[in-house]
C-alpha cells in the first residue's frame, strides 16, 4: 500500500526552550508536522479496506434465498414424518387405556350388584323381609333390588338395597345377563326363579384374555 509522502513525515516533539531561548509553553506537548497525514493516510487505508472486503450488507445473496425455501420444506416434512409416527402410536395406547378404563367401571357394577344381591340374602335369612320359597331367600328380579321391600314389622318402611340398576359399560344398557342359584354357574340363559348372581352380555375379551361374560 502506497501512502502519499506526507505519511512519511515523522512527529517532532517541540523541546523545553523556543529559538530564541525563551521558555516554550508547549512543551511536553507533541507537534505533528503535517496534518494531512490523518486526512490521506487514513482515507488512503479506508478505500483499500473497502475494496478488499466482501459485501456483508443487508442484501442476501442469491444462493441464499432460493436456498431458504428448501430448507424450510424439509423442515415440514421433517415435522410430518414425527407427527404421524406419533399419531400411530398415541392411537392404539388411548384405546387400550379406554378399555381399561371400561373394564373398571364393569367390575365396579358387578360388585355393587353382587353386593345388593347378598344383602338382600342376609335380610332374607334374618326373616326382616318376606320371601317366597322357591326364591331360595334371594330376589325374584333387579327391579325388587331397586323398588325396595317391605320389612316385617314396619308399616310402609321400605328397604332399597339398589339405588339404580347400573349400566353396562361393555354394552351401554342398563341389561345384564342373570342367572338363578338352580342355573348352572355357566349358564347364558336364566331360568327365572330368582337372581343368584349377574354377568356382562359382552362377549368379548377383556385385556386379560378372559372373557366378560366369566366375571
Amino acid at each position: 500500500m502506497n501512502f502519499p509522502r506526507r505519511t512519511h513525515q515523522v512527529i517532532e516533539k517541540k523541546s523545553g526552550l523556543s529559538e530564541n531561548g525563551q521558555n516554550n509553553p508547549n512543551f511536553g506537548q507533541p507537534a505533528l508536522s503535517g496534518l494531512g497525514f490523518w486526512d490521506s493516510g487514513f482515507e488512503s487505508a479506508r478505500q483499500f479496506l473497502l475494496a478488499r472486503t466482501p459485501n456483508h450488507g443487508s442484501r442476501i445473496p442469491k444462493r441464499s434465498r432460493t436456498a431458504n425455501p428448501a430448507f424450510t420444506l424439509m423442515e415440514l416434512i421433517a415435522a410430518m414424518a414425527i407427527m404421524l409416527l406419533l399419531t400411530s402410536i398415541a392411537l392404539p395406547l388411548a384405546r387400550v387405556h379406554a378399555q381399561r378404563l371400561r373394564e373398571l367401571e364393569l367390575r365396579r357394577d358387578l360388585r355393587e350388584i353382587r353386593q345388593a344381591i347378598d344383602r338382600y340374602k342376609d335380610f332374607s335369612d334374618r326373616s326382616m323381609i318376606p320371601t317366597k320359597a322357591d326364591t331360595f331367600g334371594y330376589p325374584p328380579d333387579l327391579d325388587t333390588l331397586v323398588k325396595g321391600v317391605e320389612l316385617k314389622g314396619a308399616a310402609t318402611a321400605k328397604y332399597k338395597f339398589l339405588r339404580r340398576i347400573p349400566v353396562d359399560p361393555m354394552t351401554g344398557k342398563a341389561e345384564w345377563g342373570l342367572r338363578s342359584i338352580q342355573d348352572d354357574p355357566d349358564s347364558q340363559s336364566w331360568g327365572g326363579q330368582n337372581v343368584f348372581d349377574v354377568y356382562s352380555q359382552n362377549q368379548g375379551t377383556a385385556l386379560d384374555g378372559t372373557k366378560y361374560a366369566d366375571w
